[in-house]
């Protein structure tokens, strides 16, 4: 018998089927600080920790997306070591803050499968929790991937594709037991702009870019410790049309994010994440631009509200632009992603 594990294929998933990932991992300081050297975020409740403490909290929280990225680094060997590409999230919860020091785990249960056309390949549904060093979860979400098949004969006994909700409801988000942002300092977070500042349907161009490059994206990766065969394996890649491995989409995530800093400077800490589509392939060497749009917003207690916005990014061509989609509802191909998220933001009331 093989000691190695090449990972699960397609044929190999069961509905209902959980799996508990290996390697659990302690955020550290490092993690902080070779994740803002690679993305370059500077929200200040992050960034310092008497900010932090004057927000209510013990100290500076870890970004969420770190916690993110590294609850789904756990995933890889299991869910998608064999994929195609990562297609899409949705429900997603961040159910309280993690802090260096704390550890991380993460559990995923197969809520859906879908065998393609061609029979090569099919999609997995999983909903994975990551939880903290005492069992407390700290984060939950779904997402779906395209696996390849073993065996393109293999016969897949159950199918489900699940109902999964459009958003987050503004009354699901939970808010950090202890923050407070009656001392919020807007001067030192970097801009004036509260909940009421913000009107719904309103577009943020957020006028920088920035460029990924290879070794960038494959050491973002790495710290995550996501071994997917796109983004590492050059042999496997070759195979490819592209013949280029792909930027992993959550380095495009934190990228953009980053880059709403500036016109979000208050908007940093996310609270749920409603769907995101990784909708054209990015390959390192091209310019990351962002905008954001308000689709919603809702007042969660006095003094802190909630946004719901769309941060949409593009390669290699400023926002100014560029159109959402094209006349036929397709995204055109300078677009690399659609990602719906709440992030909590102070109110003045």
């Amino acid at each position: 018998m093989s000691k190695t594990d090449p990972g699960n294929y397609f044929e190999d998933f069961r509905l209902g089927q959980v799996i508990r990932h290996a390697t659990p991992r302690t955020v550290t300081v490092g993690d902080v600080a070779l994740y803002t050297a690679l993305h370059g975020p500077r929200f200040a409740l992050f960034s310092s920790d008497e900010f932090a403490r004057s927000c209510g909290l013990g100290g500076a929280p870890v970004d969420p997306l770190i916690a993110f990225h590294i609850v789904f680094g756990k995933t890889v060997p299991d869910i998608s070591l064999n994929a195609v590409a990562n297609l899409g999230y949705a429900e997603g919860l961040f159910l309280r803050p993690v802090f260096p020091g704390d550890t991380l785990i993460a559990t995923s249960e197969v809520i859906g499968l879908k065998e393609n056309s061609n029979k090569k390949t099919g999609v997995v549904y999983v909903r994975t929790t990551g939880e903290n060093q005492h069992g407390e979860p700290v984060l939950s979400y779904v997402r779906w991937v395209m696996v390849r098949k073993r065996d393109d004969a293999a016969e897949i006994p159950e199918q489900k594709v699940p109902d999964l909700k459009s958003a987050v409801a503004a009354s699901d988000l939970l808010i950090p037991k202890t923050l407070d942002f009656s001392r919020y300092d807007f001067a030192l977070a970097g801009a004036p702009h509260a909940f009421e500042d913000y009107a719904v349907g309103e577009k943020i161009d957020h006028v920088d870019g920035m460029a990924i490059e290879e070794a960038e994206h494959q050491q973002a990766t790495r710290l995550y410790q996501n071994t997917a065969k796109v983004h590492f394996n050059q042999y496997e890649r070759a195979k490819d049309p592209s013949g280029r491995r792909l930027v992993y989409g959550g380095v495009v995530i934190s990228t953009a994010k980053a880059l709403s800093f500036n016109g979000l400077q208050n908007a940093g800490l996310i609270m749920g994440i409603n769907g995101g589509r990784h909708v054209n392939p990015y390959f390192a060497g091209g310019t990351v631009f962002a905008w954001s749009q308000v689709l919603d917003k809702a007042l969660l207690e006095p003094g802190i509200g909630a946004l719901r916005l769309r941060l949409v990014a593009t390669k290699d061509r400023p926002c100014t632009d560029l159109p959402y989609k094209d006349d036929t509802g397709a995204y055109p191909p300078e677009v690399i992603l659609d990602f719906d998220y709440w992030a909590a933001v102070p109110a003045r009331s």
